[in-house]
């Protein structure tokens, strides 16, 4: 009825790439190389209220979430990838990457103790009625 399928296990995919060397990519992100994305590096966040946000003025001091010297973060389309300290360099701002970060779980997963799963039972199939 069906064809089997036949593929590649991923362990072998990502191990042939670490072994041939960190700068090799695969050749089928290449097709990607030119996609642009937005990178922003966040010193850190806060919440105000409406009522704050227009009170802002020049000489208004926002308090951020980070302390200062704290590593900042480095982030793609919105998501942080890598965290890293500010640095000048001829009067413009840059940023040394000091920890890449991609891949990791989330703060909220990370942090939920693990519960033992209890087996269950397969469900029954439900029963079709025939006329």
């Amino acid at each position: 009825m069906s064809d089997p399928v036949d593929y590649v296990p991923f362990e072998t995919t990502t191990t042939a790439a670490a072994a041939s060397g960190a700068d090799a990519q695969p050749p089928e992100l290449e097709r990607l190389y030119d996609v642009p994305v937005e990178l922003a590096v966040e010193i850190g966040r806060t919440r105000m209220t409406i009522r704050e946000t227009l009170a802002l003025g020049p000489g208004s001091i926002v308090t951020l979430n980070r302390l200062a010297g704290e590593p900042v973060d480095l982030l793609v389309n919105g998501k942080p990838i890598a965290r890293g300290e500010v640095v000048v360099i001829d009067e413009e701002f840059g940023l040394r990457v000091t920890e890449v970060v991609a891949g990791e779980t989330p703060p909220a997963i990370a942090e939920a103790p693990a519960e033992p799963v209890a087996e269950r039972a397969p469900a029954p199939a439900p029963a079709v009625a025939q006329a």
